[in-house]
C-alpha cells in the first residue's frame, strides 16, 4: 500500500500545509480540486488537502491501531486510497466532494522528508552492530522484520539528533544555550525528571539573550505536544514543525545548540535534521538487557529497556537461533560432533520412520547450544536406511540461511545422529491449532519467512520436494524456519529440475501436476507446495483436501479445481495461492516473485 501511494500523481510526500495550499492555487483552486501529502504529525499517517470556496481545508488521514485509516470521526478504510474513493462519492464531513486530483508538475517528485532520508541508514546501522549482522543475513533480517525496525527507529532517533542532549538539568541547558553564538531561535531538547512511565521533556529556546523553557507532555495515547500545541509521534516532527513555523512559540526554532562533545562546526538547522555524524550501538558481544532475550524493547544506543519506547513483536534477530551456530570464527565448522560433546536429554520431541528426536545440549568451543538431536533407528542394520539419513545431513550441511534449519553435524556412536538447530516451538500446523488467537499478520509474517528461505534454495539450485506446513519449524511465535531435507536435491547448474524414475510413498495433496504426470521436481513444483503451506497457514493448520484421498485430489486438479479460500484468509494472499497453483510449470511464479508480493502485502498491514 505505500509503495502505490508513492506513485500515486496527486501524492506530494513531505510538503507543507502552506505549499500545498499553493499548489492548489496553481491548479485553479476549483472546489474538491485536492492532493495528498504527508502527515507530518503522524507516523504513517497522512494529510488531505481540498480547495472549496477560494479557501483551503486540511485534514488528517490517521493510521489507526488496527490498520486501517480514517479522517477524524470518518469511516475506517483499509488503505488512504480508499478514503479518497470513498469521499469522492461522499462528503460525509468533508467540506465538499472531493472532485479532481492536483497532480504534481511534470518533473516534480514526491517530496522525500528529512527523517526518511536518513532512514535507511539508521536501519542498516542498526541491525550491522546490534545484532552484529553482514552479508545476506544482514538484508535478510531487514527485508523480513523492516515494519518493525521502521518504527523502532522512528521512535528513538531523536536520541542521535544533536539538538537533543538528553536529561541534564534546568540550568545547564542555559548555560549550553547562552555559551558561544546568542543566535535568536537557537535551541535544544532535554528530557526532563520522569515520574514512571510518564516522559516529558522540555523545548529550550534563546530569544533575545534569554531561555524559553517550553515542557513537552506525551499523553496517554504517547503523542508529544507543548501545551494547547499541536501533537506529533515524535519529537523529530515537533521539531520539524517548529523550525519552520513559531506556532506558539516566540519564533521559529534556527540553529542546533551543540551538545559538549559536538564540535562547533554544525550549524543552522533551517528545519531540516541535521545529518548524523556518530553512533553509539553496542559493540559485537556487548551484553544486551536480560529483562527478555527475544524482546526488542531496548533503545536505540543498546542500553537497558526505556519502558517508554515502543514495545514490539520479538524479533528473528533477537534469538540466538537467528545467527548461524559458527558466525564465530574460532567455532570451526566441522561435519562431525564428538559423542562427549553431545548431551540428551530426557523426553522426546517427535518421532518418525527414521527414529526419534530428542532434545540435547552440544557443547561447542567457547559456548553451549541447545540442539534438536535426530536419532537414527535402525535395528536391522539397514545401509539403504543410513544412506537416507546421511543425504539428507549432506543437502542440510551445505545450507546456511537464518529461515532454515541448521544442520550442526553427525554424531556416529551408539546410533547414527543428525545435529540440528532447536526450534521449540514445534511444527507450524500444529501451532496453529493450538493458538486460533494468533493474527492473520502474525501469519504473514511466518509465511513470508519461508518464502524467504525457499527464495535462498531456488538461488542455490535446491529444490526441498518436501515443503509442508509440518515442515515448519517455529523457534518462537514470530519466528519459523524451513526443515526436513529428507527428500531435497541439489541440481547442477545446467539443470532446472530433477526428476525421478518413477512414483514413491510422496505427500500427493501437496505435489504440483508435473510431480505427478512426469516426476518432474523443481522450485516452480515448491512453489505449488508453498501454496498449500500458505493454505495450511491461513486455515490454522487444517489438512488440505480433508477427506479426498490422492487420487481425487489428482482429479480435482485435472478438472482445473482448486480448493477454496480458508474462512477469514486475505484475498490478496488468497490470490497469490492461486498463481502458486497455475497449473502450467513455465507460467507459474518463481519465488524471485512470490516473496515480493508477500513482503510488500506484509509491510501493508504492517504501517
Amino acid at each position: 500500500m505505500v509503495d502505490k501511494v508513492q506513485v500515486l500523481p496527486y501524492f506530494f510526500g513531505n510538503i507543507t500545509r502552506e505549499d500545498a495550499e499553493e499548489y492548489l492555487r496553481q491548479g485553479g483552486a476549483g472546489d474538491g480540486l485536492y492532493l495528498l501529502r504527508q502527515s507530518r504529525s503522524f507516523l504513517g499517517g497522512y494529510a488531505l488537502s481540498v480547495a472549496y470556496g477560494r479557501q483551503f481545508y486540511h485534514y488528517t488521514i490517521e493510521r489507526e491501531m488496527n490498520d486501517t485509516y480514517a479522517i477524524a470521526g470518518g469511516r475506517s478504510h483499509r488503505t488512504p486510497i480508499d478514503v479518497i474513493d470513498y469521499h469522492s462519492q461522499e462528503s460525509d464531513g468533508l467540506v465538499c466532494l472531493l472532485k479532481r486530483p492536483f497532480n504534481r508538475p511534470r518533473g516534480t517528485e514526491p517530496k522525500v522528508g528529512p527523517f526518511e532520508d536518513l532512514r535507511e541508514q539508521l536501519i542498516r546501522q542498526y541491525v550491522k552492530q546490534t545484532w552484529n549482522l553482514q552479508g545476506s543475513a544482514l538484508e535478510q533480517a531487514i527485508i523480513s522484520q523492516r515494519p518493525q525496525l521502521e518504527k523502532l527507529i522512528a521512535t528513538t532517533a531523536h536520541e542521535k539528533m544533536p539538538w537533543f542532549h538528553g536529561k541534564i538539568e534546568r540550568e545547564d541547558s542555559e548555560q549550553r544555550l547562552l555559551r558561544s553564538s546568542h543566535v535568536n531561535g537557537k535551541f535544544l531538547i532535554r528530557q526532563r525528571e520522569s515520574n514512571g512511565r510518564n516522559v516529558s521533556y522540555a523545548l529550550c529556546l534563546l530569544h533575545n539573550n534569554q531561555v524559553m523553557h517550553y515542557r513537552i507532555d506525551k499523553d496517554r495515547a504517547g503523542k508529544l505536544s507543548i501545551p494547547d500545541g499541536k501533537k506529533f509521534d515524535t519529537l523529530w516532527q515537533l521539531v520539524e514543525h517548529y523550525s519552520y513555523k513559531p506556532d506558539g512559540l516566540l519564533r521559529v526554532l534556527t540553529e542546533t545548540c551543540p551538545k559538549p562533545s559536538h564540535n562547533s562546526e554544525q550549524g543552522a538547522t533551517g528545519g531540516i535534521l541535521s545529518r548524523i555524524k556518530s553512533y553509539s550501538f553496542p559493540k559485537p558481544g556487548q551484553k544486551k538487557s536480560t529483562e527478555n532475550p527475544y524482546n526488542i524493547r531496548s533503545n536505540i544506543r543498546g542500553e537497558l529497556p526505556n519502558p517508554n519506547l515502543l514495545n514490539t513483536d520479538a524479533l528473528p534477530m533477537d534469538t540466538r537461533e537467528f545467527e548461524s551456530p559458527y558466525a564465530d570464527p574460532e567455532e570451526l565448522r566441522s561435519t562431525t560432533v564428538k559423542r562427549s560433546d553431545l548431551t540428551l536429554e530426557d523426553g522426546e520431541l517427535g518421532s518418525g520412520n527414521f527414529g526419534t528426536v530428542m532434545r540435547g545440549v552440544y557443547q561447542m568451543k567457547k559456548t553451549q547450544k541447545i540442539v534438536a538431536v535426530k536419532i537414527l533407528k535402525n535395528d536391522d542394520n539397514n545401509a539403504a536406511v543410513k544412506d537416507e539419513m546421511l543425504r539428507e545431513a549432506s543437502v542440510m550441511q551445505q545450507l546456511d540461511n537464518p529461515y532454515i534449519v541448521r544442520m550442526i553435524g553427525i554424531c556416529e556412536a551408539e546410533n547414527l545422529m543428525l545435529v540440528m538447530e532447536l526450534a521449540e516451538l514445534g511444527p507450524l500446523h500444529k501451532f496453529l491449532q493450538k493458538n486460533r488467537h494468533i493474527s492473520m499478520k502474525n501469519i504473514t509474517e511466518l509465511v513470508h519467512q519461508v518464502s524467504m528461505g525457499m527464495k535462498y534454495l531456488e538461488e542455490h539450485n535446491f529444490v526441498h520436494r518436501d515443503l509442508a506446513a509440518r515442515n515448519v519449524l517455529l523457534v518462537t511465535q514470530h519466528y519459523a524456519k524451513i526443515s526436513d531435507f529428507g527428500l531435497s536435491k541439489a541440481l547442477t547448474e545446467e539443470q532446472n529440475y530433477y526428476k525421478t524414475k518413477g512414483p514413491g510413498k510422496w505427500p500427493v495433496k501437496w505435489y504440483a501436476p508435473e510431480c505427478m504426470n512426469y516426476f518432474k521436481f523443481s522450485s516452480k513444483s515448491d512453489v505449488w507446495s508453498f501454496g498449500v503451506l500458505m493454505w495450511e497457514a491461513y486455515s490454522y493448520g487444517q489438512k488440505p483436501y480433508k477427506g479426498m484421498k490422492g487420487n481425487e485430489v489428482i482429479q480435482m486438479i485435472e478438472r482445473g479445481e482448486r480448493m477454496s479460500a480458508p474462512a477469514d484468509c486475505p484475498p490478496e494472499m488468497y490470490d497469490l495461492m492461486m498463481k502458486c497453483w497455475t497449473y502450467k510449470q513455465e507460467e507459474r511464479p518463481g519465488f524471485s516473485v512470490v516473496e515480493p508480493r508477500l513482503r510488500h502485502y506484509y509491510y501493508d498491514i504492517s504501517q
